[in-house]
């Protein structure tokens, strides 16, 4: 999926991912390990598109989270290894 976005989009996430990423990787020192980060993140990143109830909205936070959390741990392999030299 990641290669069917448009340019712009994919390198914007490989920078984000980047940036997550490398926080994580010093996690031992700023205890933002990868679910801390998306917990963090990922309510910024999606959301229903119209007002649900809290428990609908609650389940979407703890997917969408997962998801997050998922391409932080994964970013080497899914926005290419060579992430952390985007900066």
């Amino acid at each position: 999926l990641v290669n069917q976005l448009p340019e712009a989009n994919l390198i914007l996430l490989r920078h984000l991912f980047g940036v997550l990423h490398h926080i994580e990787q010093n996690s031992g020192v700023n205890q933002m390990n990868a679910f801390n980060l998306a917990l963090c993140i990922a309510p910024n990143m999606l959301w229903l598109p119209s007002p649900t109830g809290p428990e609908e909205e609650r389940w979407s936070t703890k997917k969408v989270a997962l998801l997050v959390q998922f391409l932080i741990e994964n970013s080497g392999v899914i926005f290419g290894g060579d992430i952390t030299s985007l900066f």
